[in-house]
Protein backbone atom coordinates (compact mmCIF):
# COMPACT_ATOMS: atom_id res chain seq x y z
CA UNK A 1 0.00 0.00 0.00
CA UNK A 2 1.08 3.62 -0.92
CA UNK A 3 1.64 6.06 1.49
CA UNK A 4 -1.03 8.12 0.32
CA UNK A 5 -3.49 5.05 0.13
CA UNK A 6 -6.37 4.91 2.85
CA UNK A 7 -5.56 2.23 5.31
CA UNK A 8 -7.99 -0.57 5.38
CA UNK A 9 -9.41 -2.47 7.67
CA UNK A 10 -7.32 -5.86 7.12
CA UNK A 11 -4.69 -3.75 8.45
CA UNK A 12 -5.79 -5.46 11.72
CA UNK A 13 -4.23 -8.93 12.17
CA UNK A 14 -6.67 -12.01 12.96
CA UNK A 15 -5.00 -12.76 16.23
CA UNK A 16 -7.84 -13.71 18.59
CA UNK A 17 -10.27 -16.36 19.17
CA UNK A 18 -13.70 -16.45 20.76
CA UNK A 19 -12.32 -16.58 24.98
CA UNK A 20 -9.54 -13.61 24.12
CA UNK A 21 -12.11 -11.14 22.45
CA UNK A 22 -14.52 -12.40 25.77
CA UNK A 23 -11.33 -11.95 28.13
CA UNK A 24 -10.93 -8.42 26.82
CA UNK A 25 -14.67 -7.79 27.02
CA UNK A 26 -15.01 -8.96 30.76
CA UNK A 27 -14.25 -5.56 31.84
CA UNK A 28 -17.62 -4.76 31.56
CA UNK A 29 -19.43 -5.47 34.81
CA UNK A 30 -17.41 -3.05 36.30
CA UNK A 31 -19.13 -0.47 34.26
CA UNK A 32 -21.53 -0.73 36.89
CA UNK A 33 -19.87 0.70 39.44
CA UNK A 34 -20.34 4.53 38.56
CA UNK A 35 -24.14 3.88 38.33
CA UNK A 36 -24.30 1.31 41.21
CA UNK A 37 -25.80 4.28 43.62
CA UNK A 38 -27.16 6.70 41.33
CA UNK A 39 -29.86 4.62 39.66
CA UNK A 40 -31.56 4.17 43.21
CA UNK A 41 -31.57 7.65 44.18
CA UNK A 42 -34.28 7.83 41.57
CA UNK A 43 -35.88 4.37 41.05
CA UNK A 44 -35.24 2.65 44.95
CA UNK A 45 -35.16 -0.93 44.81
CA UNK A 46 -36.40 -1.22 41.23
CA UNK A 47 -33.01 -0.41 39.94
CA UNK A 48 -32.71 -4.19 40.42
CA UNK A 49 -35.50 -4.31 37.62
CA UNK A 50 -33.80 -1.34 35.17
CA UNK A 51 -30.26 -3.44 35.67
CA UNK A 52 -31.70 -6.63 34.46
CA UNK A 53 -34.29 -5.11 31.52
CA UNK A 54 -31.23 -3.34 30.29
CA UNK A 55 -28.98 -6.29 29.80
CA UNK A 56 -31.84 -7.81 28.23
CA UNK A 57 -31.96 -4.84 25.82
CA UNK A 58 -28.13 -5.85 25.55
CA UNK A 59 -29.30 -9.52 24.01
CA UNK A 60 -31.86 -7.85 21.44
CA UNK A 61 -29.42 -4.83 20.06
CA UNK A 62 -26.76 -7.11 20.06
CA UNK A 63 -27.97 -10.38 17.97
CA UNK A 64 -28.55 -7.68 15.39
CA UNK A 65 -24.68 -6.68 15.87
CA UNK A 66 -23.57 -10.20 16.11
CA UNK A 67 -25.13 -10.68 12.82
CA UNK A 68 -23.77 -7.60 11.50
CA UNK A 69 -20.52 -8.94 12.55
CA UNK A 70 -20.17 -11.50 10.56
CA UNK A 71 -22.12 -10.42 7.49
CA UNK A 72 -19.31 -7.45 7.18
CA UNK A 73 -16.22 -9.59 8.72
CA UNK A 74 -13.51 -6.78 7.59
CA UNK A 75 -15.73 -4.00 9.21
CA UNK A 76 -14.89 -3.26 12.78
CA UNK A 77 -17.96 -3.27 15.19
CA UNK A 78 -20.51 -1.31 15.43
CA UNK A 79 -18.53 1.92 13.92
CA UNK A 80 -17.73 -0.17 10.99
CA UNK A 81 -20.96 -1.14 9.76
CA UNK A 82 -23.03 1.94 9.68
CA UNK A 83 -20.36 3.19 7.92
CA UNK A 84 -20.40 0.31 5.54
CA UNK A 85 -24.20 0.37 5.20
CA UNK A 86 -24.96 3.54 5.00
CA UNK A 87 -22.79 5.31 2.47
CA UNK A 88 -23.40 4.95 -1.16
CA UNK A 89 -21.92 2.51 -4.08
CA UNK A 90 -20.55 4.36 -6.37
CA UNK A 91 -21.43 7.88 -5.43
CA UNK A 92 -19.96 10.23 -8.02
CA UNK A 93 -21.03 13.82 -5.87
CA UNK A 94 -18.62 16.08 -3.38
CA UNK A 95 -20.62 14.76 -0.17
CA UNK A 96 -22.21 12.08 0.85
CA UNK A 97 -24.96 12.08 3.16
CA UNK A 98 -25.20 8.37 3.59
CA UNK A 99 -21.33 8.25 4.77
CA UNK A 100 -21.66 11.18 6.86
CA UNK A 101 -24.68 9.61 8.89
CA UNK A 102 -22.60 6.46 9.30
CA UNK A 103 -19.59 7.92 10.17
CA UNK A 104 -21.67 10.43 12.49
CA UNK A 105 -22.12 6.87 13.84
CA UNK A 106 -19.15 6.20 14.61
CA UNK A 107 -18.04 9.33 16.25
CA UNK A 108 -20.86 9.20 18.40
CA UNK A 109 -20.16 4.89 19.42
CA UNK A 110 -16.03 6.99 19.79
CA UNK A 111 -17.36 9.16 21.99
CA UNK A 112 -19.38 6.81 24.14
CA UNK A 113 -16.18 4.81 24.95
CA UNK A 114 -13.92 6.91 25.58
CA UNK A 115 -15.11 8.92 28.52
CA UNK A 116 -14.40 5.32 30.09
CA UNK A 117 -11.24 6.23 30.75
CA UNK A 118 -11.59 9.43 32.40
CA UNK A 119 -14.42 8.16 34.72
CA UNK A 120 -12.42 5.15 35.96
CA UNK A 121 -9.22 7.16 36.59
CA UNK A 122 -11.40 9.51 38.45
CA UNK A 123 -12.83 6.53 40.42
CA UNK A 124 -8.94 5.06 41.03
CA UNK A 125 -7.97 8.41 41.92
CA UNK A 126 -10.61 8.84 44.49
CA UNK A 127 -10.19 5.21 46.13
CA UNK A 128 -6.43 5.33 46.59
CA UNK A 129 -6.82 8.77 48.22
CA UNK A 130 -9.52 6.94 50.72
CA UNK A 131 -7.12 3.77 51.45
CA UNK A 132 -3.69 5.47 51.82
CA UNK A 133 -3.33 7.96 54.58
CA UNK A 134 -0.02 8.71 53.25
CA UNK A 135 -1.67 10.06 49.58
CA UNK A 136 -4.36 11.66 51.15
CA UNK A 137 -1.89 14.00 53.10
CA UNK A 138 0.16 14.33 50.15
CA UNK A 139 -2.55 15.27 47.21
CA UNK A 140 -5.83 16.01 46.66
CA UNK A 141 -8.60 13.16 45.31
CA UNK A 142 -8.23 15.47 41.77
CA UNK A 143 -4.56 15.35 41.55
CA UNK A 144 -4.53 11.27 42.08
CA UNK A 145 -6.69 10.84 39.35
CA UNK A 146 -4.60 13.09 37.29
CA UNK A 147 -1.73 10.87 38.12
CA UNK A 148 -3.51 7.72 37.75
CA UNK A 149 -4.73 8.71 34.54
CA UNK A 150 -1.44 9.18 33.26
CA UNK A 151 0.35 6.29 34.19
CA UNK A 152 -2.60 3.95 33.91
CA UNK A 153 -2.96 5.23 30.21
CA UNK A 154 0.93 5.35 29.47
CA UNK A 155 1.11 1.39 31.12
CA UNK A 156 -1.14 -0.02 28.37
CA UNK A 157 -0.22 2.45 25.28
CA UNK A 158 2.99 0.06 25.86
CA UNK A 159 1.47 -3.07 26.53
CA UNK A 160 -1.18 -2.61 23.45
CA UNK A 161 2.11 -1.39 21.35
CA UNK A 162 2.68 -5.34 20.47
CA UNK A 163 -0.98 -5.96 19.27
CA UNK A 164 -4.43 -6.75 20.50
CA UNK A 165 -2.83 -10.54 21.74
CA UNK A 166 -0.87 -9.31 24.57
CA UNK A 167 -3.92 -7.07 25.10
CA UNK A 168 -5.97 -9.81 25.65
CA UNK A 169 -3.30 -11.85 27.79
CA UNK A 170 -3.33 -9.09 30.02
CA UNK A 171 -7.04 -9.20 29.94
CA UNK A 172 -6.97 -12.94 31.41
CA UNK A 173 -5.15 -11.57 33.74
CA UNK A 174 -6.91 -8.53 35.33
CA UNK A 175 -10.37 -10.43 34.55
CA UNK A 176 -9.61 -12.97 37.18
CA UNK A 177 -8.51 -10.78 39.78
CA UNK A 178 -11.28 -7.97 38.92
CA UNK A 179 -14.82 -10.70 38.34
CA UNK A 180 -13.32 -11.95 41.96
CA UNK A 181 -14.17 -8.92 43.98
CA UNK A 182 -17.95 -8.91 41.98
CA UNK A 183 -18.60 -12.29 42.48
CA UNK A 184 -17.65 -12.41 46.26
CA UNK A 185 -19.49 -8.65 47.10
CA UNK A 186 -22.54 -10.47 44.95
CA UNK A 187 -22.90 -14.15 47.13
CA UNK A 188 -20.88 -13.20 50.13
CA UNK A 189 -23.65 -10.92 51.80
CA UNK A 190 -26.39 -13.52 50.91
CA UNK A 191 -24.53 -16.25 52.40
CA UNK A 192 -23.47 -14.58 55.45
CA UNK A 193 -27.19 -13.31 56.22
CA UNK A 194 -26.32 -9.78 55.90
CA UNK A 195 -29.32 -9.14 53.14
CA UNK A 196 -32.46 -7.94 54.34
CA UNK A 197 -34.81 -8.39 51.73
CA UNK A 198 -36.78 -6.07 53.46
CA UNK A 199 -34.80 -2.94 52.37
CA UNK A 200 -35.91 -3.90 49.01
CA UNK A 201 -39.39 -5.19 49.04
CA UNK A 202 -40.51 -2.20 51.05
CA UNK A 203 -38.74 0.17 49.02
CA UNK A 204 -39.57 -0.20 45.02
CA UNK A 205 -40.19 2.89 44.24
CA UNK A 206 -39.53 6.15 46.14
CA UNK A 207 -42.59 7.42 48.23
CA UNK A 208 -43.48 10.61 45.74
CA UNK A 209 -43.27 8.30 42.18
CA UNK A 210 -46.22 9.15 39.79
CA UNK A 211 -46.78 8.09 36.65
CA UNK A 212 -46.77 11.57 35.24
CA UNK A 213 -44.73 12.73 31.99
CA UNK A 214 -41.94 14.38 34.72
CA UNK A 215 -41.37 10.94 35.84
CA UNK A 216 -41.78 8.92 32.42
CA UNK A 217 -38.59 11.24 30.96
CA UNK A 218 -36.44 10.39 34.16
CA UNK A 219 -36.89 6.78 33.42
CA UNK A 220 -36.17 7.45 29.73
CA UNK A 221 -33.22 9.24 30.83
CA UNK A 222 -32.44 6.13 33.46
CA UNK A 223 -32.53 3.82 31.03
CA UNK A 224 -30.32 5.88 28.66
CA UNK A 225 -27.33 5.47 31.74
CA UNK A 226 -28.14 2.33 32.46
CA UNK A 227 -27.98 1.29 29.00
CA UNK A 228 -24.11 2.65 28.87
CA UNK A 229 -23.22 0.22 31.77
CA UNK A 230 -25.64 -2.58 30.59
CA UNK A 231 -25.43 -3.15 27.06
CA UNK A 232 -21.34 -2.45 26.62
CA UNK A 233 -20.99 -5.50 25.83
CA UNK A 234 -21.16 -5.42 22.53
CA UNK A 235 -17.57 -4.04 22.58
CA UNK A 236 -16.75 -8.18 21.99
CA UNK A 237 -17.87 -7.44 18.40
CA UNK A 238 -16.02 -4.68 17.90
CA UNK A 239 -12.94 -7.17 17.09
CA UNK A 240 -14.80 -8.67 14.45
CA UNK A 241 -11.61 -8.03 11.82
CA UNK A 242 -9.32 -9.38 14.39
CA UNK A 243 -11.11 -12.12 15.27
CA UNK A 244 -9.60 -16.24 13.35
CA UNK A 245 -13.00 -16.94 12.60
CA UNK A 246 -15.58 -14.61 13.08
CA UNK A 247 -18.37 -16.30 12.28
CA UNK A 248 -18.60 -18.47 15.05
CA UNK A 249 -16.18 -16.81 17.70
CA UNK A 250 -18.14 -12.87 17.46
CA UNK A 251 -21.57 -15.18 18.52
CA UNK A 252 -19.68 -16.48 21.57
CA UNK A 253 -17.81 -13.67 22.47
CA UNK A 254 -20.97 -11.70 22.76
CA UNK A 255 -23.46 -13.98 24.39
CA UNK A 256 -21.01 -15.39 26.99
CA UNK A 257 -20.09 -11.99 28.03
CA UNK A 258 -23.86 -11.37 28.46
CA UNK A 259 -25.23 -13.59 30.57
CA UNK A 260 -22.03 -12.98 32.63
CA UNK A 261 -23.13 -8.81 32.81
CA UNK A 262 -27.31 -10.10 33.72
CA UNK A 263 -25.88 -12.46 36.75
CA UNK A 264 -23.58 -9.87 37.95
CA UNK A 265 -25.71 -6.54 37.23
CA UNK A 266 -28.51 -7.87 39.34
CA UNK A 267 -27.02 -10.00 42.12
CA UNK A 268 -24.61 -6.82 42.92
CA UNK A 269 -27.37 -3.81 43.18
CA UNK A 270 -29.36 -6.52 44.70
CA UNK A 271 -26.60 -7.64 47.14
CA UNK A 272 -25.89 -3.67 48.04
CA UNK A 273 -29.87 -2.73 48.13
CA UNK A 274 -30.36 -5.44 50.15
CA UNK A 275 -27.35 -4.99 53.05
CA UNK A 276 -27.38 -1.07 52.85
CA UNK A 277 -30.92 -0.14 51.79
CA UNK A 278 -32.18 2.84 49.84
CA UNK A 279 -31.14 5.21 52.53
CA UNK A 280 -27.41 3.76 52.73
CA UNK A 281 -27.14 3.68 48.94
CA UNK A 282 -27.93 7.06 49.00
CA UNK A 283 -25.53 8.09 51.65
CA UNK A 284 -22.66 6.55 49.74
CA UNK A 285 -23.80 7.31 46.19
CA UNK A 286 -19.79 6.84 44.58
CA UNK A 287 -18.37 3.63 46.36
CA UNK A 288 -21.54 1.52 47.80
CA UNK A 289 -19.48 -2.17 47.67
CA UNK A 290 -17.04 -0.05 50.55
CA UNK A 291 -19.78 -0.30 53.26
CA UNK A 292 -21.03 -3.54 51.69
CA UNK A 293 -17.93 -5.02 52.34
CA UNK A 294 -16.98 -3.41 55.93
CA UNK A 295 -20.14 -4.95 56.94
CA UNK A 296 -19.71 -8.30 55.07
CA UNK A 297 -15.59 -8.86 56.34
CA UNK A 298 -14.86 -5.94 58.73
CA UNK A 299 -11.93 -2.65 57.67
CA UNK A 300 -9.44 -5.40 56.56
CA UNK A 301 -11.80 -6.91 53.97
CA UNK A 302 -12.66 -3.26 52.54
CA UNK A 303 -9.34 -2.59 51.89
CA UNK A 304 -8.55 -5.98 50.14
CA UNK A 305 -11.70 -4.67 48.13
CA UNK A 306 -10.39 -1.58 47.19
CA UNK A 307 -7.20 -3.19 45.53
CA UNK A 308 -9.20 -5.58 43.70
CA UNK A 309 -11.43 -3.18 42.36
CA UNK A 310 -8.84 -0.76 41.54
CA UNK A 311 -7.54 -3.96 39.29
CA UNK A 312 -10.74 -4.34 37.94
CA UNK A 313 -10.49 -0.53 36.57
CA UNK A 314 -7.40 -1.17 34.98
CA UNK A 315 -9.17 -3.97 33.42
CA UNK A 316 -12.40 -1.67 32.03
CA UNK A 317 -10.17 0.97 30.98
CA UNK A 318 -8.12 -1.50 29.00
CA UNK A 319 -11.59 -2.44 27.40
CA UNK A 320 -12.18 0.97 26.72
CA UNK A 321 -9.13 2.16 25.04
CA UNK A 322 -9.26 -0.66 22.27
CA UNK A 323 -12.48 -0.12 21.59
CA UNK A 324 -11.86 3.69 20.95
CA UNK A 325 -9.24 3.65 19.23
CA UNK A 326 -10.76 1.26 16.72
CA UNK A 327 -13.36 3.10 16.09
CA UNK A 328 -11.26 5.52 15.73
CA UNK A 329 -8.89 3.55 12.62
CA UNK A 330 -12.55 2.21 11.24
CA UNK A 331 -13.57 5.80 10.86
CA UNK A 332 -10.31 6.77 9.19
CA UNK A 333 -10.53 3.44 7.07
CA UNK A 334 -13.69 4.54 5.88
CA UNK A 335 -12.33 7.90 5.20
CA UNK A 336 -14.35 9.67 7.67
CA UNK A 337 -11.64 10.82 9.55
CA UNK A 338 -8.29 12.14 8.75
CA UNK A 339 -6.10 9.11 7.77
CA UNK A 340 -3.28 9.91 10.24
CA UNK A 341 -5.57 8.15 13.11
CA UNK A 342 -5.19 4.81 10.67
CA UNK A 343 -1.98 4.39 10.88
CA UNK A 344 -1.12 1.34 12.52
CA UNK A 345 2.58 -0.27 13.54
CA UNK A 346 4.15 -2.80 12.55
CA UNK A 347 2.23 -5.11 15.32
CA UNK A 348 -1.20 -3.92 13.43
CA UNK A 349 -1.83 -1.62 17.05
CA UNK A 350 -3.29 1.73 15.96
CA UNK A 351 -1.17 3.76 17.94
CA UNK A 352 -2.04 7.51 16.87
CA UNK A 353 -5.86 6.30 17.84
CA UNK A 354 -4.50 5.34 21.60
CA UNK A 355 -2.43 8.72 21.60
CA UNK A 356 -5.34 10.87 20.75
CA UNK A 357 -7.59 9.11 23.23
CA UNK A 358 -5.33 9.08 25.94
CA UNK A 359 -4.85 12.94 25.33
CA UNK A 360 -8.39 13.49 24.94
CA UNK A 361 -9.03 11.59 27.87
CA UNK A 362 -6.38 13.62 30.29
CA UNK A 363 -8.58 16.86 29.35
CA UNK A 364 -12.05 15.04 30.50
CA UNK A 365 -10.13 14.34 33.94
CA UNK A 366 -9.70 17.70 34.23
CA UNK A 367 -13.19 18.41 34.51
CA UNK A 368 -13.04 17.28 37.63
CA UNK A 369 -17.04 15.70 37.09
CA UNK A 370 -17.21 11.86 36.97
CA UNK A 371 -21.00 12.30 36.96
CA UNK A 372 -21.01 15.31 34.13
CA UNK A 373 -18.54 12.86 32.18
CA UNK A 374 -21.03 10.16 32.43
CA UNK A 375 -24.05 11.81 30.90
CA UNK A 376 -21.99 13.14 27.84
CA UNK A 377 -21.17 9.94 27.38
CA UNK A 378 -24.57 8.22 27.34
CA UNK A 379 -25.81 10.79 25.21
CA UNK A 380 -23.59 9.48 22.61
CA UNK A 381 -24.06 5.70 23.22
CA UNK A 382 -28.03 6.48 22.71
CA UNK A 383 -27.08 7.81 19.15
CA UNK A 384 -24.48 5.37 18.33
CA UNK A 385 -26.82 2.50 19.29
CA UNK A 386 -30.18 4.05 17.66
CA UNK A 387 -28.06 4.98 14.04
CA UNK A 388 -26.48 1.38 14.14
CA UNK A 389 -29.77 -0.68 14.56
CA UNK A 390 -31.32 1.62 11.85
CA UNK A 391 -28.26 -0.01 9.33
CA UNK A 392 -29.21 -3.21 10.72
CA UNK A 393 -32.84 -2.81 9.36
CA UNK A 394 -30.97 -1.43 6.06
CA UNK A 395 -28.53 -3.79 6.20
CA UNK A 396 -31.30 -6.74 5.93
CA UNK A 397 -33.76 -4.94 3.39
CA UNK A 398 -31.61 -3.31 0.66
CA UNK A 399 -31.62 -5.48 -1.84
CA UNK A 400 -27.75 -5.46 -2.58
CA UNK A 401 -27.16 -5.87 1.10
CA UNK A 402 -29.92 -8.57 1.99
CA UNK A 403 -28.35 -11.08 -0.07
CA UNK A 404 -24.63 -10.83 1.37
CA UNK A 405 -23.97 -14.15 3.29
CA UNK A 406 -24.81 -14.62 6.87
CA UNK A 407 -22.67 -17.23 8.81
CA UNK A 408 -24.56 -16.16 11.57
CA UNK A 409 -28.11 -14.85 11.54
CA UNK A 410 -30.64 -13.50 14.34
CA UNK A 411 -33.92 -14.79 14.73
CA UNK A 412 -36.50 -14.11 11.73
CA UNK A 413 -38.44 -11.13 11.99
CA UNK A 414 -35.31 -9.46 13.75
CA UNK A 415 -35.89 -6.51 12.03
CA UNK A 416 -38.79 -5.06 13.63
CA UNK A 417 -36.80 -5.71 17.14
CA UNK A 418 -34.14 -3.85 15.99
CA UNK A 419 -36.13 -1.01 14.58
CA UNK A 420 -38.34 -0.70 18.09
CA UNK A 421 -34.87 -0.50 20.10
CA UNK A 422 -33.57 1.66 17.38
CA UNK A 423 -36.26 4.22 17.88
CA UNK A 424 -36.36 3.18 21.63
CA UNK A 425 -32.86 4.95 21.64
CA UNK A 426 -33.55 7.72 19.42
CA UNK A 427 -35.33 10.05 20.67
CA UNK A 428 -36.63 8.36 23.90
CA UNK A 429 -33.60 7.65 25.49
CA UNK A 430 -31.75 10.88 24.01
CA UNK A 431 -34.68 12.99 25.09
CA UNK A 432 -34.90 11.55 28.59
CA UNK A 433 -31.08 11.78 29.62
CA UNK A 434 -30.97 15.57 28.28
CA UNK A 435 -33.97 15.93 30.64
CA UNK A 436 -32.35 13.86 33.62
CA UNK A 437 -29.28 15.96 32.89
CA UNK A 438 -30.57 18.89 33.11
CA UNK A 439 -32.34 18.36 36.53
CA UNK A 440 -29.50 16.79 38.36
CA UNK A 441 -25.77 19.07 37.32
CA UNK A 442 -27.77 21.66 34.79
CA UNK A 443 -26.97 21.57 31.33
CA UNK A 444 -23.01 21.36 31.01
CA UNK A 445 -22.93 17.49 30.44
CA UNK A 446 -25.78 18.19 27.68
CA UNK A 447 -23.45 20.58 26.07
CA UNK A 448 -20.38 18.91 26.57
CA UNK A 449 -22.00 16.14 24.89
CA UNK A 450 -23.57 18.04 21.61
CA UNK A 451 -20.27 20.14 20.98
CA UNK A 452 -18.41 17.06 20.61
CA UNK A 453 -20.72 15.09 18.52
CA UNK A 454 -20.81 18.84 16.78
CA UNK A 455 -17.26 18.57 15.93
CA UNK A 456 -16.92 15.94 13.94
CA UNK A 457 -19.01 18.04 11.18
CA UNK A 458 -15.71 20.00 10.29
CA UNK A 459 -13.22 17.50 10.80
CA UNK A 460 -15.69 14.77 8.23
CA UNK A 461 -15.71 17.70 5.70
CA UNK A 462 -11.33 18.35 5.80
CA UNK A 463 -11.37 14.63 5.70
CA UNK A 464 -13.43 14.02 2.51
CA UNK A 465 -11.19 17.23 0.73
CA UNK A 466 -8.14 14.81 2.35
CA UNK A 467 -9.82 11.84 0.81
CA UNK A 468 -10.06 13.89 -2.96
CA UNK A 469 -6.68 15.68 -2.88
CA UNK A 470 -5.30 12.53 -2.19
CA UNK A 471 -7.22 10.77 -5.33
CA UNK A 472 -6.01 13.56 -7.56
CA UNK A 473 -2.47 12.83 -6.90
CA UNK A 474 -2.84 9.09 -7.35
CA UNK A 475 -4.20 9.77 -10.35
CA UNK A 476 -1.62 12.39 -11.51
CA UNK A 477 0.96 10.04 -10.57
CA UNK A 478 -0.28 7.08 -11.76
CA UNK A 479 -3.19 7.39 -14.33
CA UNK A 480 -4.36 3.45 -14.67
CA UNK A 481 -3.87 2.99 -10.64
CA UNK A 482 -7.57 2.20 -9.40
CA UNK A 483 -9.26 4.95 -7.07
CA UNK A 484 -7.92 4.34 -4.06
CA UNK A 485 -10.70 5.71 -2.50
CA UNK A 486 -12.99 2.35 -3.69
CA UNK A 487 -10.10 0.12 -1.90
CA UNK A 488 -11.20 1.69 1.10
CA UNK A 489 -14.79 1.39 0.75
CA UNK A 490 -15.30 -1.51 -0.99
CA UNK A 491 -14.39 -3.99 2.51
CA UNK A 492 -16.81 -6.68 1.56
CA UNK A 493 -15.11 -7.66 -1.51
CA UNK A 494 -11.80 -7.46 -0.65
CA UNK A 495 -10.57 -11.43 0.14
CA UNK A 496 -11.05 -13.07 3.58
CA UNK A 497 -7.72 -12.95 5.64
CA UNK A 498 -6.74 -16.36 7.12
Amino acid sequence: MSENSLPLANDLKRSIDWKQGLSISLGVPLLILPSLGYIPMYLSAAAIVIWGLSVIQGFMQNAAYAEMATTFPKASGLPGYAQHIFRTENYKGKYDKGKLIGGFSAWSYWFAWNPVLAIFSILVGGYLHGLFPVLAATFTSYQLSLLSGLVIFTGLFVVNWFGLKDGAILGYVLAAVSLLPLVILSVAPFATGHVDLANITSNWLPADWAWDMHHVLILFGIFAIAQWSACGWETAAIYGPEYKNPAKDVPKALFACGTICFFSYVLVQTAVIGVLGVDGVAAEPISPLIPVAQAVFGNAGSVITIIMLIAAMVLIIQTAYLGSSRAMHSMSAEGNLPKVFGKTNRHGTPFVALLVTAAFNMVLISMGSMAAILAAAAIGYTCANGISLFAYVKAVKHPNLAKLERPFRAPRGWKHIAMLFGLFNLPLCLVGVVYLNSLEIGWTSTWLGFIVLALYIPIWFYSQGESRRSKRRRASAHPSDQDPDSDAADLDKLPTMT
